[in-house]
């Protein structure tokens, strides 16, 4: 379905946001409030919206952008011609369903009928209307214009047309979509969030801590506000309505929060009504003194958010991948808790939920059932199996990209890095790579192996949003770094790194490992980490410095400049240049040369006397060639070898 006519009804912080979005997206867009006062006011807030982005120079024509938003006081006027209606009416079920009748009524037969509800599920929403097929998600977070996500959201109506076409449609407007399969209260990151916003109230509820100790503790481990500013400034009455109606739809444990309800009841609303947890004064929060609280841990709010999209997984609401991107880019965060719960163990996360319901007493601390069965591992990573009715749902999603994608070509094995659009490396990709390296050592199928990234970039380093729980943790992903590249550099093939786009840092790291290294002209080429307070940790200090000496390593290392393809040429990193539009194929026809020229196991033992040449003595390394060239004697390649080149063919080496 092509959405070219779009209609937002209502025009407070969300409905003018979407508007704005819309339009700055090139498309023309209707919206609809009570009154011409209430949408003079959204036409202020856009023009000033607008102002921001022309100063900040990401916006040239402020008017063209205006011109394609127009403004109504009616319903039906507004939607006569829609493709998509967005609702942003208030987060109050009576409002929306009587929006969804009027709508019902005055749209054409396949208008897609969407609503920016955070929480309700669709179901209720649509109750008593015709068009329940058209009905869809399309969640939004605050503000539109500025964050990325949405969470496009199908009920169990919602035809599979109109759910992809949503989904089509956030990605052109410059949003980044993700796909709720389940009509569940709060759908994929208000849920996540849910057993935290009961935890902070309890925290207070039982004298555990005051507001500002935790909000110290928060801004101490580098947040920019912690979690009672924050309620104060999206609204005690939101946090308060939305436990409702969890305590309604999810578990009565969410009706155990007295703080809010308190703070709810005198009208002390944060921002808003000028008070709440805290005093606000020309919009910033007056926050007492105070010493970051110890009652407070962040592995208490890991381990919730952890168990809440274990949950999510088991109903088939959304995949790990999926879980993780909403999280990620709803909250602002650098990693979502799917990144997190890789980097902690099973008993880890269950002791910690254990220890949780103990304190408060709360059923939904309690562990998920795949982290109670141990199989936190298996679920993140999407191995445990759909259940029956769940089957439509979860097919859409269960396979995913390989982070490391294997490919065949006669004796060559192409290994291409498959993680982000920078092929960034993180332990998925370590792990894909050293699964692929070991099917692949004893292979006599395969004599070539190249290394390169899915797409025009080799890979731009590693992945710096990956959780580590502790330093220890942090080192040994170095470790294990080194000890996967050490892997590519001992593996009885030969190696090519075919370095395109950018080769930063681990990147360059992965390519250094490699035997023989090819590139484009103009490839990035460097290490940044000295710029990042790091310095290369998977083996770049090394091997830079074996391959163009110290001096000049040292420069490299320590500057984090940059160089391209052709200077590597020059310095002797690099073997042959090619060109960006053809090195896939050029490196493949390399591979393929290597492979019908080179015997295999000649390959192997001349590979391991050059390794071990820049740490062995001379002596120690001419006796080495000597009892290599011993081992080949008896060999039939060798044979084979000496037959073809006396019979002037080419040689069938079988790695023999």
């Amino acid at each position: 379905m092509e959405i070219k006519n779009v209609t937002v009804i209502g025009s407070g912080i969300m409905g003018h946001g979407i508007a704005e979005v819309i339009a700055l997206a090139g498309l023309d867009v209707n919206l609809e409030d009570v009154s011409e006062e209430v949408l003079n006011k959204a036409k202020a807030s856009i023009s000033a919206s607008l102002d921001r982005l022309v100063n900040s120079g990401k916006l040239k024509n402020k008017e063209e952008v205006l011109s394609r938003i127009h403004y109504f006081t009616q319903i039906p006027e507004s939607v006569k011609d829609a493709d998509l209606v967005i609702e942003a009416v208030p987060e109050v079920l009576e409002i929306k369903r009587s929006v969804f009748d009027q709508l019902d009524k005055s749209t054409k037969d396949n208008a897609i009928l969407a609503t920016n509800t955070s929480n309700i599920r669709l179901t209720e929403i649509a109750e008593g209307i015709k068009k329940k097929g058209k009905v869809v998600g399309m969640h939004f977070f605050n503000p539109p214009v500025v964050l990325k996500l949405v969470e496009v959201i199908r009920s169990q109506y919602t035809e599979d047309e109109v759910f992809d076409s949503v989904f089509e449609f956030s990605k052109k407007i410059g949003k980044t979509p993700i796909k709720v399969y389940k009509d569940t209260p709060g759908f994929v990151v208000n849920r996540i969030n849910a057993p935290e916003s009961l935890y902070f109230c309890l925290v207070i509820d039982k004298g555990l801590a005051k507001p500002e100790e935790v909000d110290r503790f928060a801004r101490s481990q580098g947040l920019p506000m912690g979690p009672y500013e924050l309620m104060d400034y999206v609204g005690i009455d939101t946090v308060y309505h939305s436990l409702q109606y969890y305590a309604k739809e999810l578990s009565p444990d969410y009706s155990k929060c007295q703080v809010y309800t308190k703070l709810f009841n005198e009208k002390k609303l944060g921002l808003k009504t000028g008070e709440g947890f805290y005093r606000w004064v020309n919009g910033k929060a007056q926050i007492p003194e105070a010493k970051p609280t110890k009652a407070v841990e962040l592995m208490d709010i890991f381990a919730l958010e952890i168990n809440e999209a274990v949950k999510i997984i088991e109903d088939g609401v959304a995949s790990p991948d999926d879980i993780e991107t909403g999280v990620k880019l709803g909250m602002n965060r650098p990693f979502g808790p799917i990144t997190v719960a890789k980097g902690l163990t099973n008993a880890e996360v269950k002791a910690k939920l254990e220890s949780l319901y103990q304190k408060f007493g709360v059923e939904i601390f309690k562990p998920a059932k795949s982290i109670a069965e141990g199989k936190l591992k298996s679920v993140i990573s999407m191995q445990v199996a759909p259940k029956a009715e769940e089957k439509k749902e979860e097919a859409s999603y269960v396979s995913s990209s390989d982070p490391v994608i294997t490919e065949i070509k006669g004796k060559i094995a192409v290994l291409r890095i498959n993680n982000t659009k920078n092929n960034l490396i993180n332990a998925a990709v370590m792990d894909g790579l050293e699964k692929a390296l070991n099917d692949l050592w004893n292979s006599r199928d395969i004599s070539v192996i190249i290394v390169t990234g899915n797409g025009s970039v080799f890979s731009a380093g590693a992945q710096l949003d990956s959780f580590f729980n502790s330093t220890f943790d942090f080192m040994e992903f170095s470790r294990r770094g080194e000890r996967v590249f050490k892997l590519l550099s001992e593996i009885p093939k030969v190696t090519i790194a075919e370095m395109k786009g950018y080769t930063l840092g681990g990147g360059f790291e992965m390519a250094l490992a490699c035997d023989i290294r090819v590139a484009t002209e103009d490839v990035q080429i460097g290490f940044p980490e000295v710029t990042l307070g790091l310095v290369p940790g998977w083996g770049g200090t090394q091997r830079l410095s074996r391959a163009v000496g110290q001096s000049r390593a040292a420069y490299y290392v320590l500057t984090g400049e940059r160089f391209t393809g052709k200077e590597a040429y020059d310095m002797g990193i690099v073997s042959k240049v090619f060109s960006k539009d053809t090195i896939d194929s050029d490196t493949l026809n390399l591979a393929q040369t290597i492979a019908e020229r080179v015997a295999p196991i000649s390959a192997a033992l001349a590979k391991r006397l050059v390794l071990r040449s820049t740490n062995t003595s001379l002596d120690d390394g001419l006796e080495m060639e000597a009892i290599s060239m011993g081992l080949l004697y008896g060999t039939e390649d060798l044979k084979e070898g000496i037959s073809a080149f006396l019979g002037k063919r080419k040689p069938n080496y079988q790695g023999k």
